[in-house]
């Protein structure tokens, strides 16, 4: 059930008011003048506020403006009573943030359709502001997901750095000493030693697209002759 507040100094119209509201089933309350109203409107935080314009001690646009200063009342729908149709007034009213006017007299039913329209656009903004909520949260997701896939991925990098940072310095090694080593058997043997000691990192080494980005050209085609690594095609 919709809360309505209706702001009116003038009783008998208020009590008309009220009367229709809870005839049509909302839940309505008075309020005598601007200073109750402004202060009900905060403690109950009502769907939609009905307010006259001219009242003593605070007017309808001094309540309107009391309301939009808090975050809690800002949004609420707000209807202005006047007696009055000047156009200066109508624009002063709709720059404090009123969202529509109704002046008097009025029937039943332009005040029902009044409420009407100001809750289905209200419920049509609070959709959209719903589902703007909801998108920001899925991007806010998909960020938070590609920032632990970055920060995984960085990891990674860094772990296959300093693993290939220890495998260079092995491999220049064993590359200078098969240089120097005459005999075939000596060279197999030496061979069948490097690969059974660097069997891990032989292995990530030849992940790598572009061997030559760590090893000289000649370096790679001696480890691949002897099988040690394979090349790709670049």
């Amino acid at each position: 059930m919709k809360n309505i507040l209706v702001i009116e100094d003038e009783s008998p119209v208020r009590a008309n008011i009220l009367q229709l509201l809870e005839f049509e089933n909302f839940h309505s309350i008075g309020a005598e003048n601007g200073f109750v109203g402004a202060l009900w409107a905060q403690e109950h935080l009502p769907d939609l506020i009905i307010c006259d314009v001219m009242m003593p001690a605070l007017n309808g646009y001094e309540v309107l403006s009391a309301l939009r200063q808090n975050p809690m009342t800002a949004t609420i729908p707000f209807i202005f009573l006047t007696a009055m149709a000047d156009k200066a007034e109508l624009r002063h009213g709709m720059e404090l943030g009123a969202d529509d006017y109704l002046t008097k007299p009025f029937t039943a039913d332009e005040l029902l359709a009044a409420i009407a329209t100001r809750f289905a656009k209200h419920e049509a903004a609070m959709q959209h502001y719903n589902s703007e909520q909801k998108r920001s949260k899925k991007l806010q997701q998909k960020v938070q997901q590609l920032q632990q896939y970055t920060n995984s991925k960085d990891a990674l990098l860094k772990q296959l750095q300093q693993k290939l940072h220890n495998i260079v310095p092995k491999l220049n090694i064993a590359i200078h000493l098969l240089k120097s080593l005459q005999s075939q058997g000596q060279r197999e043997e030496c061979l069948k030693i490097l690969q059974e000691a660097c069997t891990d990192e032989i292995a990530l080494l030849n992940q790598m697209p572009n061997l030559q980005n760590i090893l000289t050209a000649e370096d790679v085609n001696i480890l691949s002759q002897f099988g040690i690594v394979k090349l790709t095609d670049s």
